[in-house]
């Protein structure tokens, strides 16, 4: 039997342009569906734009524009937003769209015709920002909760949805499917709603306050509230009522939304599709805001924040991690620029980016670029492969739940353990010793076998990582889902495959302001910037050497340092701040360039008697090498 799933966002309202909060929401469902794809299940992925209603209407004449002219505008930013964070839906849907209207005027009628929509006068509190009537218990000290505005009291004929009479259903439904609303706390506020009586609920609002909606079959007065029509767009995805694909995915179907629209789609769109006589969605999935300074991010609030801005300065692979990673799926976030460079510097170019490079680069020396054959294996390398299932078996089940944070911490230990892995058997230490080899092959296949799991597991989160990864490992991979469950494409990495080392997968960020100048005076010189005026006499003091490394360890306590043996005509030991960017393991052999004139200082309890030249761009830190061999303690001039 076809497994199948379909995810949805809710569409997007368009009097305004994306932000962060739409992002998280449509990346939650991006990353969910690539989830399913790995396990092997038919998917389909659907988002779009809601763009009926009153403030689409203010929102156009602000711009002096018509309605059409303008939505079209806003939506075609959000395709273009999802496109630029690697989101690519299988629909992305539009209630302009002539299926749409049909597929709302179908389910007009037929709840018409049940006698469940009737004609009624109404006075109630409505907010223009939410676009809804709302009951004195939801307002808060008499504001609306969510704009923080006072309602105006309207009072107008309109045609109302019989909701109360599906009331117990749904409390019913609700209490026998304790997965049917998650988390727990957004299913208890939902019954907590419906332990008093339920209003029904107004679906129309009169042509001559409003003409930009789907006018209601029965009577062309009036235009189809906006709540009614958005929520149908989920049937309209899977060309309802006849179309194939609604049996097909309709069983599966799981919502994702945010905590702001939790009535409509915990109350309304159930006791709708009731109504219409069709069963009820498998999950609704809500999650909760992104805040900046302890306040909500959203556009009425005036503190957007642009999705496309932050994949342009951070790249689009760090943004979307960021998100994964940072909140916890159901609570608030707190988002800031600097959490974000955080997470980049230590998770990313730190953990993971370093990880990969110092192991393909000891493939690259010790085998010549090619992934050896393993031989006998011990304990070290049984206890990799079964953390390895292990990280799989929790990626697969907590991304399920949507706890993406957990799935990626689960995924991070797994390349905490590579590197300890990498500590413990110091293939450095074994390829000084020929009658060692076999052990140094079998460390190396290891580093690769495991990675190579690593960028299967990371394709839902970050598929260009994953498949960067794959590809300097020297696999020909598609962009399609790696398949998690029966192994097929990793089970394991052949042995013979050649590595394609290519540029770090994640740059450190440099940010802040430069600390105060510390540096001695017999220093400063190998510290001088290019904005800085240095007379010819003063460079002349200079005293530059081609230098090899003969050995290097990090200082003990430090990140960053690195001490080095060099040969420069004469043996000396520098201290560098490389250690970030460089293995220790890595630099013997090398040949690098320094100053040789400087008088000894200490760092960390170290003394150093030289300094190297190095440079930094993008892509991290670059050691200044010369272009030929040359021997150790010429002078550069």
């Amino acid at each position: 039997m076809e497994k199948t799933f379909y995810v949805t966002t809710p569409i997007y309202y368009v009097n305004a342009e994306p932000h962060i909060g739409h992002a998280y929401s449509t990346l939650a469902a991006d990353t969910l569906n690539r989830v399913y794809q790995c396990l092997g299940y038919a998917t389909r992925f659907q988002t779009g734009t809601d763009e009926h209603g009153e403030k689409v209407v203010q929102a156009a004449h602000k711009e002096g524009i018509e309605p059409k002219s303008y939505v079209d505008r806003i939506s075609g930013l959000f395709r273009q937003t999802w496109s630029d964070l690697d989101i690519h839906p299988d629909r992305f849907i539009r209630t302009t769209d002539a299926d749409h209207v049909r597929v709302v005027t179908h389910l007009l009628n037929k709840v018409y015709e049940a006698g469940d929509i009737y004609f009624s006068e109404y006075e109630g509190q409505y907010c223009l920002g939410c676009e809804r009537f709302y009951t004195d218990r939801e307002l808060v000290e008499d504001l609306c909760p969510d704009h923080q505005t006072k309602p105006t009291l309207v009072k107008e004929a309109n045609y109302f949805f019989r909701m109360s009479a599906y009331q117990d259903w749904l409390i019913d439904h609700i209490k026998k499917n304790s997965e049917f609303i998650r988390p727990e706390r957004y299913r208890n506020e939902v019954l907590s709603f419906l332990s008093e009586p339920l209003e029904d609920l107004c679906i129309s609002r009169p042509k001559s306050r409003l003409t930009w909606g789907i006018p209601l079959p029965f009577d062309d007065r009036f235009v189809t509230y906006v709540w009614f029509d958005a929520l149908i767009n989920y049937l309209t995805g899977l060309d309802f009522p006849q179309g194939d694909l609604f049996p097909r995915f309709w069983p599966s179907v799981q919502h994702i939304i945010a905590k702001d629209i939790l009535k409509p789609h915990g109350i309304y769109w159930p006791t709708m599709l009731k109504a219409a006589g069709v069963e009820p969605y498998q999950h609704l999935n809500v999650h909760g805001y992104w805040n900046m300074d302890q306040t909500k991010i959203s556009k009425s609030l005036g503190n957007v924040i642009r999705p496309k801005d932050l994949a342009d300065r951070f790249g689009i692979e760090a943004v979307r991690y960021f998100f994964l990673r940072e909140m916890v799926f159901g609570l608030d976030a707190q988002f800031s620029e600097e959490a974000m460079i955080q997470r980049i510097n230590a998770d990313l170019a730190n953990n993971l980016g370093n990880c990969f490079s110092r192991s393909l680069t000891m493939i690259e020396k010790y085998c010549q670029g090619v992934v050896p054959q393993t031989g006998e294996t011990g304990p070290a390398e049984e206890n990799l492969k079964q953390l390895a299932r292990q990280a799989r078996e929790t990626v697969q089940l907590e991304a399920q739940r949507l706890a993406f944070h957990k799935a990626l911490m689960s995924l991070w230990e797994l390349v905490d353990e590579v590197n300890k892995y990498i500590d413990s058997q110091a293939p450095w230490a074994l390829a000084k010793d020929p009658g060692k080899n076999p052990r140094l092959m079998t460390v190396l296949y290891h580093l690769a076998e495991t990675l190579y799991r690593v960028s299967l597991l990371l394709f839902p989160f970050m598929p260009r990582t994953s498949l960067q990864m794959r590809q300097q490992l020297g696999l020909e991979e598609n962009q399609g889902a790696p398949e998690w469950e029966t192994g097929k494409n990793g089970c394991a990495i052949p042995a013979g495959t050649r590595i394609r080392k290519g540029p770090a997968l994640f740059p450190r960020i440099e940010t802040g302001n430069p600390k105060p100048d510390s540096t001695p005076p017999s220093r400063k010189a190998a510290a001088v910037s290019i904005s800085e005026t240095l007379s010819l006499e003063e460079f002349q003091k200079w005293d530059l050497r081609i230098a090899k490394v003969l050995s290097a360890e990090r200082v003990p306590k430090s990140k960053k340092l690195v001490k080095m043996e060099v040969d420069l005509g004469e043996k000396r030991t520098l201290v560098a701040g490389i250690g970030e960017d460089y293995n220790p393991e890595e630099l013997p052999g090398k040949t690098i360039v320094v100053v040789a004139n400087l008088e000894p200082t200490k760092l960390m309890g170290v003394e150093s008697r030289a300094m190297l030249l190095a440079a930094r761009d993008e892509g991290g830190l670059k050691l200044i090498v010369p272009e030929e061999k040359i021997l150790p303690g010429t002078r550069v001039k």
